[in-house]
């Protein structure tokens, strides 16, 4: 189970398990800022669904080690994958998560 899924055997009126509140909540927080969430949204919108820390960094703006720092919170929460090709370093969404994503930045 990914963090924005529906939680299965969740019915209203039950309370979360603790587990998966925090798991829930680590993603929340990963998620909860505009630069993160932008550079969700280009990596989905480039060509093969993927993108360098230096696209990123030019397509929002920001110096490379800001991009590094998102990638790292948005990494360690799973969403992003990282494949190198040579000397670059591509990212990625999760497969798991992509929908998950596309969800949010609707």
């Amino acid at each position: 189970m990914n963090a924005l899924s529906p939680v299965p055997g969740h019915s209203s009126g039950n309370p979360l398990a603790r587990d998966t509140a925090e798991e829930l909540a680590r993603t929340l927080r990963a998620v909860a800022d505009p630069t993160r969430l932008q550079l969700l949204s280009v990596i989905l919108g480039s060509d093969g669904e993927r993108a360098t820390i230096g696209q990123l960094a030019d397509a929002l703006g920001v110096s490379q080690p800001t991009v590094t720092h998102h990638v790292r919170i948005l990494d360690e929460d799973g969403l992003l994958v990282r494949e190198r090709e040579g000397k670059f370093i591509w990212l990625s969404i999760a497969p798991h998560r992509r929908a998950a994503v596309e969800d949010l930045l609707r």
